[in-house]
């Protein structure tokens, strides 16, 4: 069993330092507000009163925050971990971030003798809770191979996918997948609706055939009721939409379905629904459509 340090408990962080208690990992977590520290003591791990001393003694440490100017702020300066952890250390930044940050992080962790891992997730709040998270992973091969075990109580599929940088680049491919997959889906339930279909019968259907998705699985129903407590919250993810295309531009590659839907979450976003989660892009196609959130769906002739 190792010594971990998890930086960052939030949504995603708690679940998953919890598990690696659970695990038998020995656990010191850190976080800005004092409560998350105390939901990690209350499962079993240990509190710190600041990153320095979460990470002093720790074996492998592990980032999960916001955005790239979060983790700068974490790993650089006389209070972030390269200056405080113990050489040889493995830092995995679980945090979703911009992939050049992510490659210049790794060289600033290698000069501090800090063994750097990228290791975005995906899966959601449920996926951090069931420990089923998908972690793409990149860095040397050598680290993530020492790595892995203390990964296993939090991901159900962990891959290698590159040199550093490689698993941030992964993970703006996926939320461009998961983002215009949510769209689709909110158009798709506003449309049923529209036609007096029974909703719930319709998802169960489409979800067993081609149009199946994780999508529908874990949020169609959620979206047809219009709850949207966040598991992902849109202000993250036009965040990562904003690396998304930032990157795809700078390597020349056109994603025209992409874009729009960037701007359908930032729109999303300027009207004040940041907080909610992605999956309120269903509010924006009833917008679009002329269709107030929670009215009676009209019959449509056939």
């Amino acid at each position: 069993m190792s010594r971990i340090a998890v930086i960052g408990l939030g949504i995603m962080g708690l679940p998953m330092a919890v598990n690696l208690v659970r695990a038998g990992h020995d656990v010191t977590g850190f976080n800005r507000s004092q409560d998350r520290i105390d939901k990690l003591v209350a499962a079993g791990g240990t509190g710190a009163a600041d990153v320095a001393e979460a990470v002093k003694d720790a074996e492998i440490i592990l980032t999960m925050v916001p955005d790239s100017p979060d983790v700068e702020a974490v790993v650089l300066g006389d209070d972030g971990v390269f200056a405080n952890a113990r050489s040889g250390a493995y830092w995995v930044d679980a945090s979703t971030i911009r992939p050049d940050v992510s490659v210049r992080l790794a060289a600033a962790a290698a000069e501090a003798g800090v063994k750097p891992l990228d290791a975005p997730v995906s899966g959601g709040e449920q996926g951090a809770i069931e420990g089923n998270l998908s972690i793409m992973v990149g860095g040397a091969a050598d680290d993530f191979d020492a790595v892995r075990p203390a990964l296993e109580p939090v991901g159900g599929t962990i891959v290698h996918v590159g040199p550093a940088g490689s698993g941030q680049t992964v993970k703006a491919a996926n939320q461009l997948i998961v983002a215009g997959t949510i769209q689709l889906v909110a158009e798709a339930l506003v449309f049923l609706e529209a036609h007096s279909v029974d909703t719930e019968a319709a998802i169960r259907v489409l979800a067993g055939g081609l149009a199946g998705n994780r999508i529908l699985d874990r949020k169609a129903a959620s979206m047809a009721a219009r709850t949207f407590e966040p598991g992902f919250r849109v202000d993250l993810h036009h965040k990562d939409l904003g690396i998304v295309t930032a990157a795809a531009r700078e390597a020349g590659v056109a994603i025209p379905l992409g874009a729009l839907t960037a701007q359908l979450m930032g729109s999303l976003r300027a009207q004040g629904h940041g907080s909610l989660d992605h999956s309120a892009l269903l509010l924006l196609v009833e917008q679009l459509s002329g269709r107030a959130s929670g009215t009676t769906p009209a019959t449509t002739s056939r």
